[in-house]
């Protein structure tokens, strides 16, 4: 999808009968043929139906192939060279393929071939370990992030991959597994790990490091989340809340000192912000420089004025559920416009895409159909 927003024709092969597996997650009360999942995630895409058991249906897909700059896969480690769409095959055919598998642990070890789904990852990855409260067993995030920066690191290496291939004309082999991407995401947190031989715990919305940083209740039972990320923003917070009597504390104008009343100095931030609603302190924090925000529900965030701004969310015409939204891509780059495509139905393109990559006629086409 990233590389379908930098313009690139992706053509997503799908299995004639069934298609994506995520066609089929819809939610209670929406038609079948919303496609709400799918949609999330295949914006601007092309889509063409093949059998990959059929020989013939493989034959087309290598000839596309031979055709391509690029070529991705995520089956399970192996399914892809016993089809004869393998690395070793497609580049025998063009050498300057850079082809891509994505998997959930990738293509060697001891665990290449277990089944992984996102919160298997998570799980594996640590990033449970230090979600959710200390008091409570960790959590999952709530949102596919494994699966996510998997595709990330994937178009990455792609596009690095591809700008060697385009001087060389020879192509790479590309290893991304979602445990090495997510475990490579969590920043900062594997400094405890890595460096002192520590794991981190589990805070909830607050931070080890930082205090005040957490969220909490406004008069208008909303919750905000206000960071506090060093001792200059100390100074500015304390203004905002009306208490001077913090900062002219010694004791607290350190972070240090500030993290060893931590408990304390946490409920009494707590209290001063039940005080008042949150447009009050959102005119406070703003007009004092510090940083916080608003912990907004999904539909909340979509509709926020910030992204609206932005155009993040845009509409696209969908041939079979008219005028939907989609998230676009989150860049500007000047003199790009990004365009937006509706995700593709089952095959909508398969004749397309034949024609436009293999210059085959309608009637060559029947033996794709399903």
């Amino acid at each position: 999808m990233m590389l379908a927003d930098m313009g690139a024709d992706v053509v997503k092969v799908e299995e004639p009968q069934h298609g994506d597996e995520m066609r089929h997650i819809v939610y209670e009360g929406r038609s079948s043929h919303d496609h709400d999942y799918f949609n999330a995630n295949n914006r601007s895409k092309r889509s063409i139906a093949l059998n990959l058991k059929d020989p013939a249906h493989v034959a087309i897909a290598q000839e596309l192939a031979s055709k391509a700059d690029i070529a991705i896969e995520n089956f399970s480690p192996g399914v892809a060279d016993r089809l004869g769409i393998g690395w070793s095959k497609l580049h025998a055919i063009n050498p300057k393929l850079v082809y891509c598998s994505i998997s959930g642990f990738g293509q060697t070890g001891p665990y290449r071939s277990r089944p992984a789904l996102d919160p298997v990852i998570q799980a594996f990855s640590g990033v449970m370990s230090v979600t959710g409260n200390h008091d409570q067993p960790p959590l999952q995030i709530g949102a596919p992030v494994g699966d996510v920066v998997a595709g990330m690191f994937a178009a990455y290496a792609v596009v690095c991959a591809w700008s060697e291939a385009s001087r060389t004309k020879v192509g790479r082999y590309i290893d991304v597994s979602m445990l090495d991407s997510m475990m490579a995401v969590l920043g900062p947190r594997m400094g405890e790990p890595l460096q002192a031989g520590k794991n981190p715990e589990r805070h909830g919305n607050s931070n080890p490091m930082r205090i005040p940083t957490n969220t909490y209740l406004t008069a208008d039972n909303r919750h905000i989340m206000v960071a506090v990320l060093n001792d200059v923003q100390w100074k500015p917070f304390c203004d905002a809340l009306e208490r001077t009597d913090w900062h002219a504390n010694t004791d607290y104008r350190t972070m240090a000192g500030r993290r060893a009343d931590r408990e304390r100095l946490d409920a009494l931030v707590a209290e001063s912000i039940r005080l008042r609603t949150f447009t009050e302190w959102e005119k406070r924090f703003e007009q004092h420089r510090v940083p916080f925000g608003s912990v907004n529900s999904y539909l909340e965030a979509v509709n926020d004025p910030q992204v609206a701004h932005r155009g993040l969310i845009r509409e696209v015409k969908h041939p079979r559920s008219g005028n939907i939204r989609v998230v676009g891509a989150p860049w500007k780059i000047t003199g790009v416009e990004n365009p937006v495509r509706s995700p593709p139905l089952l095959g909508e393109h398969t004749d397309e895409v034949l024609r436009d990559w293999l210059s085959q006629t309608p009637t060559a086409l029947q033996s794709t159909k399903a």
